[in-house]
Order: structure tokens, then C-alpha cells, then sequence
């Protein structure tokens, strides 16, 4: 599948398909988007929010959440406030979303099933790392999309001025709905 993605890469280069993308790395809304990388947000996300290539920064992770209070998602918030001009974030989860569900030591099973020894396991528990709270998913989309947009207003980063706001767009119709 990969080569086929390369081989339609080629073919859309050569066409110069590219152009109508053409924009700078500087949000044109000033606004930073967390949301979960589920494939039916692909394109229904930004129809739904009327955005075009270059409008948003747009960062995707299983579940729309935050795992670790320095890790890549507030790193990329942090560049994206402090070198890209975002004054605005929005946290968008959804329904039906296959992150809620995750168990950690279920996918720690299927870690072993697919090749990866116990020892690797232990030995990255040992330093530290809770693998059932990190794999784990979340009671329901609210409950999550109000924490972590709690994190991101509570991190000791992230400027008091830059105004979050937590939503959960329906998978199917795209509809929004804030959650306080």
C-alpha cells in the first residue's frame, strides 16, 4: 500500500496538484486544533469547520488527549503559541471513539502476540513508564475533552491570554457541540 501512496505522490508532483495548497507555516486563524486521528475526521473535520490548508494547526493523536504533560502534543502547542502566532486552541473529541474503549493490558496482550518479549516490557515499566494508564482509553468524550483542555489551561507553559475551549463533533453528521 505504501508504493502505491509513493506512485500517486509522483504523479501529483508532476501534475503540479500542489499549487492550490501553497501557504506559509503561519496559521491563518491563529487557532491550534487537538483531535483524535480517527480516519472519518480526515476530511469531515475541516468541512465541518469550514478551515482550508493553511488556516489551522492541526495535531492528531489517538484519542485527542494528552499523555504526558511535556510530551509531544504540548511541545507542539508550545511552538505553535510561541513561534507560529496561535492565541486560540480548540480540543475536539468525538463520538463513537475507538480511544474510549482502549484497555492497557489488553493491548499489552496483543503486544506479546505479536512478537514483543516480556522482558522489553518490564524493563520499560521499570523505568518508569505505567503501561496500563498509558494505553489506557477514557469514561466518555466529554469527561476527556474537559480534561485535557484543563491541562492545557493549567500548564505552567502555556500563557494565561490563550484561550482553549473544548468540543465534540459528531462522527457521522459533523455537528459540534461545546462541552464547558
Amino acid at each position: 500500500m505504501i508504493d502505491e501512496l509513493v506512485k500517486y505522490n509522483q504523479g501529483f508532483v508532476k501534475s503540479r496538484g500542489y499549487e492550490k495548497y501553497i501557504t506559509n507555516k503561519y496559521p491563518d486563524k491563529k487557532i491550534a486544533i487537538l483531535s483524535c486521528m480517527d480516519t472519518r475526521l480526515t476530511e469531515l473535520l475541516p468541512a465541518a469547520l469550514g478551515i482550508k490548508n493553511g488556516d489551522v494547526k492541526i495535531i492528531k493523536n489517538a484519542g485527542a488527549i494528552i499523555s504526558h504533560p511535556f510530551g509531544s502534543v504540548i511541545r507542539s502547542l508550545i511552538v505553535a503559541i510561541y513561534e507560529l502566532g496561535v492565541n486560540e486552541v480548540m480540543v475536539i473529541g468525538h463520538t463513537d471513539c475507538g480511544a474510549k474503549h482502549m484497555n492497557g493490558s489488553e493491548l499489552i496482550g496483543k503486544m506479546r502476540e505479536r512478537g514483543i518479549p516480556r522482558e522489553r516490557i518490564d524493563m520499560i515499566r521499570y523505568c518508569g513508564i505505567d503501561f496500563e494508564s498509558w494505553l489506557s482509553g477514557f469514561e466518555s468524550s466529554e469527561i476527556s475533552v474537559r480534561e485535557t483542555a484543563g491541562q492545557i489551561r493549567r500548564h505552567p507553559l502555556i500563557p494565561s491570554d490563550i484561550i482553549v475551549r473544548g468540543f465534540v463533533i459528531d462522527s457521522v453528521t459533523g455537528e459540534l457541540t461545546e462541552v464547558e
